[in-house]
């Protein structure tokens, strides 16, 4: 399947991060994880939506602030 990533700015706006796909397993392994690491970074999964228009599964995410 193929999978857009996106983050969500400070401001709200929305910036595309990664798109591409995704076997069965990784997509099924998102019941089971709340966090991605793209780019050597970790981002919190918020939601997501199945974009059937475009057969894409969409993941809204924010970064995770590490102290």
């Amino acid at each position: 399947m193929n999978v857009k990533l996106y983050e969500k700015l400070p401001d709200g706006e929305l910036r595309e991060l990664d798109e591409r796909v995704w076997n069965a397993n990784m997509v099924a392994a998102l019941e089971h994880v709340n966090y991605l690491v793209v780019g050597n970074r970790e981002f919190e999964t918020v939601e997501g939506r199945l974009n059937i228009d475009e057969g894409k599964l969409e993941l809204l995410l924010v970064p995770v602030v590490h102290e």
